[in-house]
């Protein structure tokens, strides 16, 4: 049974692929590092993350890239022996000049290696792959300003784009017509596309050709998938999703939803990835359950997950801001410890030595111990609650001007940097706390002689949602150092926990 969100915490804009029993899911990382999240499964229920595809700087370089720009809406396809990976690296996203530049990589395993990308066109994000069954191939991609989706060739061989530019499809009058995928049936080519926005206007809109390069019919009782029209629903903002089929012939469409924390409407944990079943009534996908609405979202087993820092790689759920931390980041500088060496501030968009690990349920006890030695106040290192570089909560150990060591907590919201609290501490290792139910967070300390205690005030989480951020990401727990000396001074974490919260006791 499919108990939605299928892929829990940041992870929009799915695309799916199916070859023979696997399937695989794409996700958009943003200004993350590395792109694109791969996930993997055999019964759509349980998902694995799996090697992502982009991990190398000279395959993406998002040095400069503003928040939630970066990789936005990749698509996986697969033909004659080989998968394609197609995705957009968004440079700027300013009124409506956005630049934006799209790429293909592939690869003849999923695992990988996976090419050096090929640049295909900059005239609109969200590009896909459509094969069809005559052997060609197109390149499907919304033009900028939502003035249509475009279509043209793409040589898989030259691995170039040939010919005329076709637009399509307009859209309907819900607008931000974007994220199309086309698909070939009984004679017919299908086209996908999200409109209304990825807010909560957010659905998924199906039209239909007999000719790839229309001209397009929108289905008659349109959309194929909204939760716009009712704000009771457990899934919120459904939309820009992706039909795939099982080896049995059964549809489905995977999509973005998102689940806002309980007493308010805001989306701490981002846009995860659901599914649903779909069935073909005159021609056309309806959703099997009936309506257009999403199913509701289901309750599951909450996973704790714990890190000692003594393996000899980072799991996948670890990722970096923007480009790869390099020799920034050793597990074997200090065994039992994971290195990072101060770089820029969490404000800088170019070099930032910070790890983190997505929020994928609301209730949770983030925990590090860190073993660091500030020389100066130019050193700091800690522990972060964040969405972004300008949404976040840290906790951070450093040095005063008179040379005392210190613990500071911070809030960064938009323009607003506050210290919000201070007390002076001894030299030593530190255990490093937070516990959200992403409506309220509370920061905790602890020496190694020493119960842990509240530090500072309980804090707004939802302020690290999509919604008070006007972001397309996701909370996120993270490991921090900076050194504004730029020597590169090293900090330790190590027994990093995310563990289950069934109460609301510490909050």
């Amino acid at each position: 049974m499919i108990k939605n969100p299928v892929i829990r915490g940041f992870a929009p804009d799915p695309s799916a692929l199916r070859i023979g029993s696997d399937f695989y899911i794409a996700n958009s990382t943003f200004e993350w590092f590395p792109g694109v999240r791969l996930y993997h499964s055999k019964n759509l229920e349980e998902w694995t993350e799996i090697k992502p595809p982009l991990t190398r700087k000279s395959q993406l370089d998002m040095t400069g890239d503003p928040n939630s720009g970066g990789i936005w809406a990749p698509d996986i396809s697969y033909k004659d022996g080989l998968f394609y990976l197609v995705y957009t690296d968004v440079k700027s996203k300013i009124a409506t000049w956005y630049n934006v530049h799209n790429y293909t990589v592939w690869a003849s395993s999923i695992e990988g290696p996976w090419s050096e990308p090929v640049y295909l066109n900059s005239s609109g994000f969200d590009p896909s792959f459509f094969h069809d069954d005559d052997g060609t191939s197109w390149l499907v991609n919304m033009r900028e300003g939502f003035k249509g989706i475009l279509v043209q060739q793409f040589n898989t061989d030259s691995k170039k784009l040939s010919g005329p530019v076709f637009n399509v499809y307009a859209g309907t009058s819900e607008g931000y017509t974007e994220g199309p995928h086309i698909y070939k049936k009984n004679g017919w080519y299908y086209l996908l596309t999200a409109e209304g926005g990825t807010g909560f206007g957010h659905q998924v809109t199906i039209a239909r050709s007999k000719k790839l390069t229309g001209p397009y019919e929108t289905m008659p009782g349109n959309p194929l998938l909204t939760a716009n029209d009712d704000a009771s629903l457990s899934l919120q903002k459904a939309g820009h999703g992706d039909l795939f089929e099982d080896e049995n012939g059964n549809w489905y469409v995977c999509y973005l939803c998102s689940r806002p924390a309980a007493g308010n409407l805001k989306c701490v944990l981002g846009r995860e990835t659901a599914i649903e079943k779909i069935v073909w009534i005159d021609g056309w996908p309806r959703l099997a359950q009936g309506g257009n609405h999403p199913s509701p979202a289901a309750e599951v087993d909450e996973k704790d997950y714990f890190d000692s820092f003594n393996a000899p790689s980072l799991d996948y759920g670890w990722k970096s801001l923007r480009i790869p931390l390099a020799d920034d980041v050793s597990l074997t500088e200090k065994k039992g410890f994971l290195c990072l060496r101060g770089r820029e501030t969490i404000f800088s968009n170019h070099h930032v030595a910070l790890l983190a690990r997505k929020q994928e349920f609301f209730k949770a006890s983030v925990k590090t111990d860190l073993d660091f030695n500030p020389l100066c106040p130019e050193h700091a290192a800690g522990l972060l609650y964040m969405y972004d570089n300008m949404h976040f909560y840290m906790i951070l150990k450093s040095l005063n001007e008179e040379g005392k060591p210190m613990l500071s907590l911070y809030e960064y919201h938009a323009v607003k940097f506050l210290k919000l609290h201070e007390e002076e501490i001894r030299n030593g290792r530190l255990t490093l706390q937070f516990v959200t139910d992403s409506n309220k967070v509370q920061f905790y300390v602890q020496n190694s002689d020493s119960p842990a205690a509240a530090f500072g005030p309980k804090l707004d989480a939802s302020l690290l949602s999509d919604d008070s951020a006007r972001g397309f990401t996701g909370a996120h727990f993270a490991l921090y150092c900076h050194d504004r000396t730029g020597l590169k001074h090293p900090a330790f974490f190590t027994n990093f926990s995310i563990e289950t919260v069934k109460s609301n006791k510490h909050l």
